[in-house]
């Protein structure tokens, strides 16, 4: 269909910066537009998704402070972009999508400096916004384990389609902060009261099968080979719904022999995302078949409950992490940052609380007495 040239009109760009200075923000944040395709695969000249990818693999793909920077501007860049169709947010590798902030940035920056960290925050705040306020309808391509802060910004996204390898969950209370991103007003929604309970406060993480059971994901699909062929992730129970006393166990992790049997699987076999790949871009094509501004409506309207919870207390949140930098946070990141696989990443909890009940004050000295291995 081809207009004639009196009935076009000059575009104004709405961008905050010009596609050359967002992309030289960071290498650790990618900005590629691919061409979208119709359902009999054949590419739909001058439409394309847009990917956002986190390119920090070697640290799980966490976040530093000038990686949220370039999210916010990729998310603003495809949520202008007239030519794009649905926005796919990724990571690079096969290990993680993301597990939050960067730890080491937090603890060797940010511990102790509350007022730098309360700046840091409205940058995070406006991440997730940006997310939230994005035109097109968002798909999360979970790559690896989303956990933390991962989490959160995977869960502001409109779909979730994930490798059944994938890990979920939080960490903020196992390593000195509150879920208080994004996950206390999503998992409410998302997967009611006390599943989200279980998540934000034990920290326990859950597979990609329990996660799509209740709700957090769109759809799920196998990534690991052997012997050529797809397995299901041998680390979770599939082949039963329920155990003998009636509880669910479909997409539980097992536990003991079968455990280690999964392990051993794993193990000998390798992990191919084609059909992530695959999986993604069938999405991406069943959105292009629609109305676009029936469908940004539609995705508005949906995300209005997570909107009205994540601004009603976005700013508090910020405040109450911020300060927070000056006590647990402090003590927490730096146990994570400062531990190993030997002492373990976490202080002792145990003697914490002693002391908290005995009147000790947050000193720098008690602090460093939390480290993981300073009692040894």
């Amino acid at each position: 269909m081809d207009l004639a040239a009196e009935e076009r009109f000059e575009f104004r760009p709405h961008d905050l910066v010009p596609d050359a200075a967002r992309e030289a923000i960071t290498g650790q944040v990618l900005y590629e537009k691919r061409p979208a395709k119709r359902p009999d695969g054949s590419v739909a000249e001058g439409l394309y998704n847009a990917w956002i990818t986190l390119n920090n693999p070697t640290q799980f793909n966490s976040y530093t402070t000038d990686m949220v920077k370039a999210v916010i501007l990729a998310f603003r860049a495809a949520s202008n972009a007239r030519d794009v169709n649905a926005v796919v947010f990724t990571a690079a590798g096969d290990k993680a999508f993301c597990t939050g902030g960067n730890t080491k940035e937090y603890a060797e920056y940010y511990a102790g400096r509350p007022q730098e960290y309360r700046q840091y925050m409205r940058l995070f705040n406006d991440m997730v916004s940006a997310i939230l306020g994005c035109d097109k309808p968002v798909i999360c391509r979970v790559n690896g384990m989303r956990i933390g802060g991962g989490q959160e910004i995977g869960m502001a996204c409109d779909f979730s389609i994930a490798h059944d390898l994938c890990r979920f969950g939080q960490a903020g209370p196992k390593h000195g902060s509150a879920p208080i991103g994004g996950s206390t007003d999503f998992l409410p929604l998302m997967i009611g009261c006390e599943q989200g309970m279980v998540s934000g406060v034990l920290c326990e993480p859950f597979s990609a099968h329990k996660a799509c059971r209740l709700g957090v994901l769109t759809d799920i699909v196998p990534a690991l080979k052997v012997d050529g062929e797809f397995v299901a992730n041998p680390l979770v129970v599939l082949d039963r719904m329920t155990d003998d006393w009636g509880r669910i166990v479909h997409g539980e992790f097992k536990t003991g022999d079968e455990l280690k049997a999964g392990k051993e699987i794993i193990v000998a076999g390798e992990v191919d995302l084609s059909l992530l790949d695959a999986k993604v871009e069938e999405f991406c094509t069943k959105l292009l078949m629609t109305f676009p501004d029936c469908t940004t409506k539609t995705v508005e309207e949906i995300r209005k409950l997570k909107l009205e919870s994540w601004n009603r207390n976005k700013e508090d949140s910020r405040a109450w992490l911020s300060l927070n930098m000056m006590t647990e946070a402090r003590a927490g990141f730096r146990a994570f940052n400062e531990g190993n696989r030997e002492v373990g990443r976490e202080v002792d909890f145990v003697a914490l609380r002693q002391e908290l009940a005995s009147g000790t004050r947050w000193t720098s000295d008690f602090t460093d007495s939390l480290m993981p291995g300073a009692g040894a």
